[in-house]
Order: structure tokens, then C-alpha cells, then sequence
């Protein structure tokens, strides 16, 4: 059966397209050579530590054995999810990742928020330099190091106990009451990366059109309504990203931190589900199934967590979200 005219040009219309489009892709690759090489580790390095290892997931859903390996291993299906629900200890500990979480959210987004504009809002460029540098520092200390110093300070024997038992008497266990722990693990958090989560924050301040706020000074607007109206709309989409990306960790309650924190004392407050996932996957024998089951209950969690916030946050702005 012959093939009309019309077809046979609409096909070799739409193969000459298809020539085109690859030689400017081709063209285009040619061109920014260099830059996707450039991209070539980044790329290795999820591919390598982030992607493969999801492959040993499917222990959650086994029974594993060293010995026969990862697809070796018996099938056990929903057993370790099953175990873990019906694990009483379990929830108390999913309850305090999550006060945590709540607690580091409420506190610790705002915070390098306000810090950025503080620093925004000076008008002296060279102790705006001073204090953006000295505030970076933390970021680069160990959570051990830090323990340290929270240690020198906060101990029975430490300066502030030493100074409150002059001035009132007595001394508060900062470090061994489960009263004390979540201000102690949340102010510590803060101070650490205020200075380091502010850097985007100062990048965004950036693009605030400076005009905006002359026009605003001649009408009257005072600088806390041009903050208001003017400064955070101008980098309200950013907000709304770093958000997502904070939600996206909210599970991920900092296990460093919690590891140098943790003592018997306030065990009842600060074991979180990452440092679960630790003790009985690898402190207990044998339990990597039901380790892997957990860390994959906590994941799939997350995971809900950042659609539900970026849903919310392209309704209210459609630059706001990151898909």
C-alpha cells in the first residue's frame, strides 16, 4: 500500500526536527564541555554513596544473614515493620525525634533568618565582615569539641554553675536532667550553624530591589514595616525552599549531637530514632532487618512530610516550592 504524499512529508518533517534537536543538544554539550565535566563527580558521588546503597533496603524485608548475604537471605515480608509497631519503646522514642524535630524547627529555621537580616540592616561593611566570619566558625567544630565546651560551661563544676551558686546558692544539672535537655540540645544546635544557615539567607537578601525601600523611606514606611512588607516577600520563595529542605531532615533529628549528648540520665528525652536504628543494629547482634525496617519507616515518613510542605508552599507561592 503506497503512503500518501502528505505522510511521507509530515514523517521526514518530523525526522528533520528530530536531526535538529539532537544537533543542538550535541552543539550545546560541545559548548558547555567543561562545565558537565565538572559535574561529573558530583554525579559519581550520588550515584556511588546515595542511590547504590539503596539497594540493601530490601534487608527490611528479609531475614538476613551475614552468611547468605543480602539476596540470599529468607523472605520475611512485613514482619519487622510489625515488630517495630507493635514496640512499645518504639513510639516513645518516634515521640521524642519528633518534640526534637519540633523543637529545632520552631526555633532553629527563624533564628539564622533573623541573623541574616540583623546583619543585612548594618551599616558598618566591616563589622559586618567581622561578624559573619566569627559566626561561620562553629560550623566547621565537631559536635565533640562542642560537647566540650558545653561541658567547661554547663557541668556541676563548669562557669555558669559556678557563677549561679555564688549569686543564688545552688546549681542546675544542665546536662544530666531530662528537664534541661531539649533547651541544651537545641541552643547548642543553634549557636553551632546560625552563622553557616544564614549564608543563603544573606545571598537572597541580595536581590531586594534597593529602590524598593527608597521609594518606601520617601512615603514614610518605617525600616521595620519595609522589613516587613519589602525585605521578606523579596525572599519569601527562598523561605519556602529552605523550609521544604527542613522538613525533608526533620526525621533526621542530628545523630552526632544526640551520640555525645546521650547519658542514662536523660536517655528518656534524647534517644531518637536514628540513634535506635544505632543500638539495636549495631550495638545488638543479628537485628539489621529490624534496624532497616525502622530507618526505612522514617524515610518513607519524611518523605510524606516534604510533598505535604511543598504542595502548601507552591499555594502560597508559586516560586515557593521545589518541583
Amino acid at each position: 500500500m503506497a503512503i500518501p504524499v502528505r505522510w511521507r512529508a509530515a514523517r521526514l518533517r518530523t525526522q528533520g526536527a528530530g536531526a535538529d534537536a539532537r544537533r543542538r543538544s550535541w552543539n550545546r554539550i560541545k559548548r558547555y564541555g567543561p562545565i558537565y565535566a565538572l559535574f561529573v563527580p558530583v554525579l559519581a558521588y550520588f550515584a556511588i554513596f546515595h542511590y547504590a546503597p539503596m539497594v540493601g533496603v530490601i534487608i527490611a524485608f528479609k531475614d538476613y544473614n551475614f552468611r547468605e548475604g543480602i539476596f540470599g537471605s529468607d523472605w520475611a515480608g512485613l514482619k519487622h515493620f510489625r515488630r517495630f509497631i507493635e514496640n512499645g519503646d518504639f513510639w516513645i522514642i518516634f515521640r521524642n525525634t519528633l518534640v526534637l524535630a519540633f523543637y529545632r524547627l520552631l526555633f532553629g529555621f527563624p533564628a539564622p533568618i533573623l541573623f541574616a537580616l540583623l546583619i543585612h540592616e548594618m551599616r558598618f561593611a566591616r563589622w559586618k565582615r567581622i561578624i559573619q566570619t566569627v559566626s561561620y566558625l562553629p560550623h566547621f567544630v565537631s559536635w565533640v569539641v562542642v560537647y566540650a565546651l558545653m561541658y567547661n560551661f554547663f557541668s556541676e563544676n563548669g562557669l555558669v554553675n559556678a557563677l549561679l551558686k555564688g549569686a543564688a546558692g545552688h546549681t542546675l544539672p544542665f546536662l544530666s536532667s531530662a528537664d534541661y535537655f531539649r533547651t541544651m540540645f537545641v541552643g547548642s544546635a543553634i549557636w553551632k550553624e546560625i552563622g553557616w544557615n544564614a549564608i543563603i539567607f544573606l545571598a537572597a537578601l541580595t536581590r531586594v530591589d534597593p529602590e524598593l525601600h527608597e521609594a518606601s523611606a520617601m512615603d514614610g514606611a518605617n525600616r521595620f514595616r519595609r522589613l516587613w512588607h519589602i525585605t521578606l516577600p523579596g525572599i519569601g520563595s527562598v523561605i519556602g525552599i529552605m523550609f521544604i529542605l527542613s522538613l525533608g531532615g526533620i526525621l533526621s533529628v542530628s545523630f552526632e549531637q544526640i551520640l555525645v549528648m546521650i547519658n542514662p540520665q536523660v536517655s528518656s528525652v534524647a534517644e531518637v530514632v536514628d540513634y535506635y536504628v544505632y543500638r539495636v543494629g549495631l550495638l545488638n547482634t543479628n537485628n539489621y532487618s529490624y534496624a532497616t525496617a525502622v530507618g526505612l519507616f522514617r524515610s518513607v515518613i519524611a518523605l510524606a512530610l516534604v510533598l505535604i510542605a511543598n504542595r502548601l508552599a507552591k499555594k502560597f507561592d508559586e516560586e515557593g516550592g521545589i518541583w
